[in-house]
Formats: C-alpha cells, sequence, structure tokens
C-alpha cells in the first residue's frame, strides 16, 4: 500500500515545497496536476522543500481527467474539501494491499464544482470554524490528512523510536 498526496493546480510555491517535504518524510508519493502556478525551479519552492526534492517521489500529469485515469481505484480516491459531509477522521485508511489517493484542490478556489459534484460520497473535510477562516492553510491540511492515514496504518515505514544518551538525541 502506497499513499499518494494530488495537488491540483497548486498556486503557492511555499505550500508545495512544504508539502513536497512532508511527503519525503513519509514516504508519500506527491502527483501534482497542471498548470501549475509557478515554475518548478522557483527559488520559493526549493526553498520551502530545501534538500528533500531527490527524496520525493514526484509525477505530474497534464490535468484532471489524466490523473483521474491514472487511479488503479477510485474507491481510494479522497477528494478533501471545506464542502464535504464527512470528516477525514470518518473513513478506513487501512486497505493493505490498496494504494489510497488524496486530492487536494487549488488555494484560491479549492477542486472544480462540476468535478466535485461526480465524486460526492468520496469528498472529507477537516472540521474548522468558516465563520473566522477561509480555509486552513493547503501544506497544514495535507499534513492532517496525511498523518490520520498514517496513524490508521500504524505509520508503515517510518521510525517511531529515538534514544537519548548522555542527553543527546541519537
Amino acid at each position: 500500500m502506497t499513499n499518494h498526496i494530488v495537488l491540483f493546480e497548486p498556486l503557492m510555491p511555499a505550500n508545495t515545497g512544504n508539502i513536497a517535504r512532508t511527503c519525503a518524510g513519509t514516504d508519500t508519493v506527491l502527483h501534482l496536476i497542471k498548470p501549475l502556478g509557478f515554475s518548478v525551479d522557483d527559488k520559493h519552492l526549493k526553498r520551502a522543500g530545501l534538500d528533500y526534492w531527490k527524496d520525493v517521489d514526484l509525477v505530474y500529469h497534464e490535468n484532471l481527467p489524466e490523473f483521474i485515469d491514472s487511479v488503479p481505484d477510485l474507491n481510494y480516491l479522497y477528494l478533501v474539501s471545506k464542502f464535504a459531509d464527512h470528516d477525514y477522521t470518518d473513513v478506513d485508511y487501512t486497505a493493505d494491499d490498496k494504494d489510497h489517493y488524496f486530492l487536494f484542490g487549488k488555494e484560491t478556489t479549492g477542486l472544480p464544482e462540476p468535478f466535485m459534484r461526480q465524486y460526492p460520497e468520496k469528498a472529507i473535510r477537516i472540521p474548522q470554524d468558516d465563520d473566522h477562516i477561509r480555509a486552513l492553510n493547503l501544506s497544514n491540511s495535507v499534513a492532517i490528512v496525511i498523518y490520520e492515514a498514517l496513524r490508521q496504518q500504524a505509520f508503515p515505514g517510518l521510525q517511531r523510536v529515538h534514544h537519548y544518551e548522555n542527553d543527546k538525541l541519537k
């Protein structure tokens, strides 16, 4: 089983860089659906991802339909949207033999409404106080969702224990 973070037409290089860093640290595949709102050579993108880009399994898609066609089992596609009815914690992400895909929308507009209407049963949300903010930061949202999936999966392949010796982390 592999987890996949998918960004639909991301606009902000710092968000994408932070997400790439999270993907590198969690062995999660990162998919970017074009058009991108920045160049992949953007200094802000590289600065946010620091030296982690070499450790990111990165896949580009020309458009949303191309990405959808690449997903082997749409039962394990999750659309992350503040307009969803189901919380991200209500889903079981433990299917052992299936890849899980978490699709996040553009920072300014989210996922296209016609697309969301096609797949309403796949939509999940992070609860938030809509009276005070429009939306959570994209990179924070990605971290919240991927770590819930990883928690349910018992953090496969991720180091969980650190030992201290003489007050130094080993």
